[in-house]
């Protein structure tokens, strides 16, 4: 099981030059773990594809219900006063830091693609690509 961030949630269901590593990192791992959070960014995400008109309605309900299918019994609390911490001590945001409280706390690395995330927290945080290449 890994975590991953929101980021790599939409790089699975919308399609982007970073799917592919999403596609190989669900191959190589397919139990895909995230804090609660990770619902309301990927519905802001989805509502901006929908402004942009690169999606309809419909299908941002499918692509909704298709993620909270991969991610059904794999979501997490974020503990607060781990996420307090974390942001304290980094340059990254609380929501940022939910990522990596979730991943610390049930010692699985965070997937992500976020530059600030792989460098600040190297020691949870790994590159999607670099994920996904190691099958």
């Amino acid at each position: 099981m890994i975590v991953v961030d929101t980021n790599v949630i939409g790089y699975l269901f919308l399609s982007s030059d970073q799917s592919v590593f999403a596609e190989r990192a669900l191959k190589k791992d397919f139990e895909w773990a995230a804090p609660i959070l990770w619902r309301s960014e990927f519905r802001n995400v989805l509502a901006l594809y929908m402004r942009k008109n690169i999606i309809k309605l419909e299908q941002a309900k499918v692509i909704m219900n298709s993620a909270l299918k991969l991610l059904k019994g794999r979501e997490y609390e974020a503990p607060s006063g781990e996420v307090l911490r974390l942001a304290s001590e980094s340059r990254c945001s609380a929501y940022d830091c939910e990522f990596i409280a979730v991943a610390k706390d049930i010692n699985l690395p965070l997937v992500t693609v976020d530059k600030q995330l792989l460098q600040e927290f190297s020691s949870v945080a790994v590159s999607l690509r670099e994920f996904s290449e190691n099958i």
